[in-house]
């Protein structure tokens, strides 16, 4: 049992039994940019070809085995990082898959892509864990008086690669998944975990060389490494040395995010010539706790982890991103912004995060459009910005739901998805509701927008998907079917304002159609900071 943190203690069980069983700013009416009626005096010009959009299957339990790695595509991705060097996108993930299909086959795992719908599968960035874990863990336990471990299982999670003035390196967490002592889970807390750090040049070779240790995660004589039950979670160690970001601040200073259910999230200032701490004497070397949930008083446990941290220079805020809640389902974002990398993080109610506040807004929940099974367990995201573009994403895995007809384990199977984010007028990320297919962008309409559209309005339940509901929008400018009231159009900054909420357009493919089609979504806010998605059926 492993239970240095819950996340993995989930994903391995589940991951376990498929071996065994598989302001509106212009009205509508006066907007220059508005083309109300639309003539047909083009009509002998030539036609664009339709595009031609992906039409690979969510469920691919079919090809998911490691003899159809070629096949996979975005299948059998968890925890992505992505990076571009070049004219490629470069992703890489936690050792997760439908059927464990990685094991044996080293960790770390990548793939590239130029247009971040096609992904052609590298495979291995790690053969194996490097012996300076064994070697800093035994070390540990000696000074413990404990006995040393010859064979110490490992887990591999979470990296995150960064490029530093022409070298890429990836930070990635090893799991000791190992009792402090004894063999009950309930009676003890399980060994420390790691971030280690390697580093290539060239990411096409995929040949990664070992820097070692970063940090690990180490106690303050708070509590001890006996648990006094099951029930107990007040975490032996102060931070968990799990789920690595890297941020660079305008500056060129470097910093470490890491941290996962444990006190909360740290942060870490690294050496930019070695990538690692200045160093690590006491405990307050560690790092600095800048977001929980909740204050810690006299239990330390803390639902959030996947901490990744941006600096948006259009808005001059760091933004953290934020994974709530456990991963299998109930997996949600939220986000929260700091004009300083160490914080305070406030939410867009104005509350501090940093002192444990609810952050909000949220960017995703378990949803489900019709004709879909829908999508759980959307959190642990990658925030990136492509440099040629100026465009900016978030990548995450998606879950099938549990009990899906037809489909064994249903669950454990995992995409990869990218999706556009923009933000809003007031500097907040949005994220959309449809998956990133390089639809090709056109000049939005009222006459476009006009028709039957989904819309799912979340709220937060725990592990309970939000669902949509019809909303027709009128050419006039009222709505009605399920949701009434009235909406107006930008075009100059493509945003439409739904009952007077601001929401981001986009070109879009409906994922859920059959057969799949080019639309439009919008991704916008209520009031609270709960998200607005929604999408053109008609």
């Amino acid at each position: 049992m492993k239970l240095t943190h819950l996340k993995h203690i989930c994903l391995v069980l589940l991951l376990f039994g498929m071996v065994f069983s598989c302001s509106k700013d212009e009205d509508v009416t006066n907007d220059p940019d508005v083309e109300e009626n639309p003539t047909d005096d083009d009509d002998n010009e030539p036609t664009e070809p339709a595009f031609d959009g992906p039409t690979f299957a969510d469920n691919y339990t079919n090809i998911g085995s490691w003899a159809n790695r070629s096949r996979w595509n975005l299948a059998n991705v968890h925890d992505p990082t992505v990076v571009k060097q070049g004219e490629y996108f470069y992703m890489y993930q936690t050792d997760a898959s439908y059927g464990n299909a990685h094991d044996g086959h080293g960790h770390f795992h990548g793939r590239r892509s130029k247009d971040l719908v096609n992904w052609e599968y590298l495979g291995k960035t790690m053969d194996a864990a490097p012996t300076w874990v064994k070697d800093s863990m035994n070390a540990n336990r000696r000074r413990m008086e404990l006995p040393e471990i010859a064979n110490p299982k490992y887990g591999y999670w979470a990296p995150c690669v960064r490029e530093i003035n022409g070298i890429y390196r990836m930070y990635y967490s090893i799991i000791v998944d190992e009792l402090i002592t004894g063999t009950d889970g309930c009676a003890s807390w399980g060994e420390r975990p790691y971030i280690g750090m390697m580093e290539t040049t060239d990411l096409a070779s995929n040949n990664w060389e070992d820097k070692g240790m970063v940090i690990t995660a180490i106690p303050d004589g708070v509590e001890d490494y006996y648990r006094a039950s099951c029930n107990d979670w007040s975490s032996y160690n102060k931070f968990n040395a799990i789920d690595p970001s890297i941020v660079e601040t305008p500056e060129g200073e470097q910093w470490l995010i890491y941290g996962s259910w444990h006190t909360g999230i740290a942060a870490v200032q690294l050496d930019p010539a070695t990538g690692k701490p200045f160093q690590l004497n006491g405990i307050e070397d560690y790092g600095t706790r800048i977001a929980g949930r909740g204050n810690i008083g006299s239990n330390r446990w803390q639902g959030l982890e996947g901490a990744e941290i941006i600096y948006n220079p259009d808005t001059g805020y760091y933004y953290l991103f934020l994974a709530y809640d456990e991963l299998s389902v109930a997996y949600n974002t939220r986000v929260a912004r700091a004009t300083n990398l160490l914080g305070p993080y406030v939410g867009i109610d104005g509350q501090n995060v940093s002192e444990g506040a609810e952050c909000w807004p949220m960017l995703t929940h378990p949803y489900k459009f019709n004709g879909h099974t829908g999508w759980v367990g959307i959190s642990h995201c990658a925030i990136f910005q492509d440099a040629d573009t100026n465009k900016w994403y978030f990548s995450s895995q998606g879950r099938l739901p549990e009990g899906v007809p037809g489909i064994n384990v249903s669950n454990a199977v995992m995409m990869g998805q990218v999706r556009e984010l923009q933000w809003t007028e007031d500097g907040w990320p949005v994220v959309a509701p449809e998956r990133y297919a390089n639809v090709p962008e056109t000049n939005i309409t009222v006459a476009d927008i006009a028709g039957t559209w989904e819309q799912i309005t979340m709220n937060y339940e725990y592990k309970v998907m939000q669902t949509s509901k019809t909303i027709i929008f009128n050419s006039n400018g009222t709505m009605g079917g399920e949701v009434s009231g009235n909406w107006e159009f930008n075009a100059n900054t493509n945003t439409i304002y739904v009952n007077g909420q601001e929401c981001k357009l986009f070109d879009a493919w409906d994922w859920e159609a059959s057969p799949r089609a080019v639309t439009l979504s919008y991704s916008g806010f209520t009031t609270e900071g709960k998200p607005i998605w929604a999408k053109k059926i008609n």
